[in-house]
């Protein structure tokens, strides 16, 4: 019988192995919109909105009149033609706008109901609003493109709320703590290779339908992995000698029972006297010049990226003439390079951790190491995003390339700099709550984007000069 230590490491190592795929596969989804548009578009989602409606070839070189636009049937990905008009984008621009606004607005009764509930109450909630979000999109059909609203919000909602209550992982690992945090916000953002897959798969014959109903049945192991391998409640920080969770994988003798209930008796005592006298309390917190700073900086980096992602399909449309071979090129290279947060997201840790050590060798007490520490990556982070919105106002299309790869660059570091800056600066207690309160808040000031998208194209006649500046 295997020892309760190797039974350890391997739940261990097995929860933050499955906690990767589940961020990786489905927690960002929907950051994957560009690539989904293409196949939306394809299927005729939004057509019946159009005035001013134009069927383009798959080359962007011939235009049928009127009456042929009528008759325009959609048959899949086969279809000579794809249907084009300013209404359909902006209708397009608002999913992606109302569906980046409630998962970020939402975070924050996300992060109370974890604190207050726990970890299985939290999953189940955030995977039934994921699979209700599919099964939507799997029933949807373009004379209910409505129906894409309300669903790709819900699959947004649950898919951060998994990957909050998949942070706490990071306690198993004890001083590798914040490196498994930044590995699992780097697989949020790279979650949206899913759509690109999806959007492959329809390429190839497979129905919108089949993929979204493949992906409701993936609710299954999820359901699975919440009563296996995690906990019901919290996973405590400092972790307790032989801590379990989950269905235990080895049967332990009365003794070593008696030690874990003790430990685990300790456990609980001590965390409702942290939690019960924090350094700062809640109130505190939100009083903080930090608070609000950190909000401000958040917001409108968060909103950069934002306008980028729900602006990439018609941004390449202009870039390229419409062509939509090469629009689906394209696309297809930015879905991909989202695939690199997961190994970008680490870097902005080591930074960190590199300066860190260095201020404490010369003599800086660890509070201000930390507080130093995630000051430089914040100004580390700022910069690449004026690096990834000047490269965005460039009208050469191949430059965009290297534009994709800075803004993956640049968004893996914000998400970690964000959660470092949460850490570093307030009491852990209270960080579900605040990370929630500011994904909230910086998700209102999101909003802005639809109407910058609308004084783009229909102001500002779509020029990506001007569509850059104003992002």
């Amino acid at each position: 019988m295997p020892s309760e230590k190797s039974c350890s490491g391997v739940r261990k190592w097995l929860t933050f192995t499955t906690g990767l795929l589940e961020c990786l596969c489905f927690a960002g989804a929907v950051f994957g919109w560009a690539s989904l548009v293409i196949v939306l578009k394809t299927e005729g989602y939004f057509t019946s909105f159009c005035v001013n409606t134009t069927a383009v070839r798959a080359s962007g070189q011939n235009r049928t009149d009127a009456s042929e636009r009528l008759n325009f049937s959609f048959t899949g990905v086969n279809t000579s033609h794809v249907l084009e008009c300013s209404e359909q984008h902006e209708y397009f621009s608002l999913v992606f706008t109302i569906t980046s606004f409630a998962s970020n607005f939402l975070s924050f009764p996300s992060g109370f109901l974890f604190d207050w509930l726990g970890t299985a109450v939290a999953r189940l909630c955030a995977i039934f609003l994921f699979t209700l979000g599919t099964l939507m999109v799997a029933f949807s059909t373009p004379a209910l493109s409505v129906l894409l609203f309300p669903a790709l919000s819900l699959m947004g909602v649950g898919g951060r709320m998994c990957l909050m209550t998949n942070m706490q992982v990071g306690n198993l690992f004890g001083a590798r703590r914040s490196t498994v945090i930044t590995v699992y916000t780097g697989a949020f953002g790279s979650s949206s290779l899913l759509f690109l897959i999806i959007k492959l798969l329809h390429e190839a014959g497979v129905l919108l339908h089949t993929s979204f109903l493949f992906l409701s049945a993936c609710s299954i192991p999820l359901v699975l992995r919440t009563f296996f391998l995690l906990p019901l409640k919290r996973i405590p920080y400092p972790l307790p000698e032989h801590y379990t969770y989950g269905i235990v994988c080895c049967k332990l003798n009365p003794a070593m029972e008696r030690i874990k209930a003790n430990n685990n008796s300790q456990s609980t005592e001590y965390q409702t006297l942290y939690e019960d006298s924090p350094e700062m309390s809640f109130r505190e917190c939100l009083r903080s010049s930090f608070f609000y700073w950190h909000l401000l900086w958040l917001s409108v980096i968060q909103l950069r990226h934002y306008l980028f992602i729900g602006t990439l399909n018609p941004m390449l449309q202009r870039f390229t003439g419409e062509d939509q071979n090469v629009v689906s090129r394209y696309s297809n290279a930015f879905a991909i390079t989202q695939l690199c947060a997961v190994m970008f997201a680490p870097w902005n840790g080591f930074v960190m951790d590199k300066h860190r050590a260095k201020l404490k060798a010369d003599g800086l007490s660890e509070s201000e190491a930390d507080l130093r520490a995630v000051m430089l990556s914040l100004t580390l982070t700022s910069l690449l995003c004026v690096l990834f919105s000047v490269c965005a106002m460039i009208p050469i299309l191949p430059l965009q390339y290297f534009t994709f790869f800075l803004q993956v660059l640049n968004r893996a570091f914000y998400t970690g700099s964000d959660a470092a800056f949460i850490q570093v600066i307030f009491p852990s207690c209270h960080f579900g709550k605040l990370y929630g309160l500011i994904k909230g808040l910086s998700a209102l000031l999101s909003l802005l984007q639809y109407p910058c998208f609308i004084l783009v194209e229909d102001i500002l006649n779509g020029d990506p000069l001007y569509a850059s500046a104003s992002q």
